[in-house]
């Protein structure tokens, strides 16, 4: 293990570098290409309506657009709209005005996070028809900030939790069937399910009510759910919710059987099912696949999920669970084998994730000059410092693990251990942390 990091450490950087040389250019949220009449352009009168041609395809649902704090009429065009992505808004007649502005907001198909924008024309000829429209220079609409707060929160609960679970199976079922039975590791698999169900279930509310640039409130109207759930997004988050109970019945067999459980096949082959297809449903709704190669991206993040899931639930088991108990036959087994399965999951976990970079972000220049880009690399720096210390942690396998075996688990021998394990995954929490916010951001490119 001692060679194998300094090589990930510069074949990662490496392999970045190469992903970004070749990347193609790819698309990100749904934006608005053109208008007509073309934004500042200077027409004689209010246009009956205004054109606004998207990047991909749009749901009408899914726009909204304003003049002077009215919302406007849309349509689609009788024509030139084959691929779905033209909208025409109904404009009313001004009175007296110089200017007219239309404020336009799209929710994207695919994750559903909104963007907007302006449209500014300059009215050579000041109507004389009665009506309403709007007028000097309006801010485009901006997404609350507490329901965003709230959503990065929901967000990285549900990835913990999403970890904790898989993670902790894995676990058991790999290195420690016995541990089913322990107290401790029961109640944080129960716990991480129930956390699961909660997130699964309040998420898809607090990103209908960001997309929609709503309250907090709108997060308890039954109408953000209803308009959701007809939406990609919507079907996805209800098939993460229906995963999550079918978790349930894995969860419950385990805690029935214990250790014959664990080690049954049949338990084992549905509990892979039901990880797999939580994993899948949590990164479906994500930014992997909005490049040009979305199927890499999506392959690449069902196993970024996976390793950190492994690495973060195995962690805490090993710290709640094992190490507590300090018996020498529990130590010499599955804490080498934990150190080898953590080696394979970081090892994933690095190349996942330079192919999403690659995917996602898309250029060196939006790695380094965008926020979307700046987050990213302070999360590649805290996840460099957590495999400093992941080094450590398996130097004391390497070097001292027989010892502690032989002294029958004395407590000043494994200390050192215990504290290099919980620095890890108090770092691994930090990386998720910044996982959930780069998840509710748009990509900058």
């Amino acid at each position: 293990m001692r060679r194998r990091l300094p090589f990930l450490l510069l074949t990662v950087p490496a392999a970045v570098a190469a992903l970004f040389l070749a990347a193609p250019a790819a698309s990100a949220h749904t934006e608005l290409v053109s208008s007509t009449p073309k934004n500042g352009a200077r027409i004689a009168r209010t246009p009956a309506e205004v054109r606004l041609a998207f990047s991909e395809q749009v749901d009408l649902a899914d726009v909204h657009a304003t003049a002077g704090g009215r919302r406007l009429a849309l349509s689609r065009p009788a024509r030139g709209d084959a691929k779905g992505n033209v909208v025409e808004v109904s404009v009313p007649k001004t009175t007296g005005r110089d200017r007219l502005t239309v404020v336009w907001q799209v929710r994207d198909m695919e994750d559903g996070h909104p963007t907007s924008g302006t449209l500014s024309f300059t009215l050579t000829t000041k109507a004389e028809e009665s009506g309403a429209a709007g007028a000097g220079t309006q801010a485009a609409p901006q997404g609350s900030e507490s329901v965003r707060t709230a959503w990065t929160v929901t967000r990285w609960a549900g990835y913990l939790a999403l970890a904790l679970y898989v993670g902790g199976l894995a676990f058991l079922a790999l290195l420690w069937p016995q541990g089913a039975h322990d107290r401790r590791t029961r109640r944080i698999l129960t716990l991480s399910w129930t956390a699961g169900l909660a997130a699964s279930l309040l998420a898809p509310g607090l990103q209908g009510a960001y997309g929609v640039m709503g309250a907090l409130g709108d997060v308890l109207k039954s109408s953000t759910y209803t308009y959701l759930l007809g939406t990609e997004v919507g079907v996805v988050a209800a098939c993460r919710v229906l995963m999550w109970v079918l978790a349930v019945i894995v969860l419950a067999g385990l805690l029935q059987g214990g250790e014959r459980t664990a080690r049954s096949p049949g338990w084992r082959v549905g509990a892979l099912a039901v990880a797999l297809g939580l994993l899948r449903t949590t990164g479906m709704t994500g930014h992997n696949a909005e490049g040009t190669h979305p199927g890499w991206g999506a392959v690449a993040d069902l196993v970024h999920l996976l390793g950190v899931s492994l690495w973060l639930g195995g962690l805490t088991l090993l710290l709640f669970g094992v190490l507590p108990r300090r018996r020498p036959e529990e130590l010499s087994a599955t804490v080498s084998g934990y150190s080898t399965l953590a080696g394979v999951s970081v090892a994933a976990i690095a190349f996942a994730g330079a192919v999403l970079t690659w995917q996602i972000v898309g250029s060196f220049g939006a790695l380094v000059h965008t926020g979307y880009g700046q987050l990213l690399l302070l999360k590649l720096a805290v996840l460099a410092v957590v495999l400093l210390i992941a080094q450590g942690s398996r130097s004391w396998v390497k070097t001292r693990l027989d010892i502690a075996v032989l002294l029958r688990g004395d407590r000043a021998t494994v200390r050192p251990f215990v504290y290099s394990v919980a620095a890890e995954t108090g770092l691994v929490l930090v990386v998720l942390a910044a996982t959930s916010v780069l998840v509710t951001s748009a990509p900058g490119r």
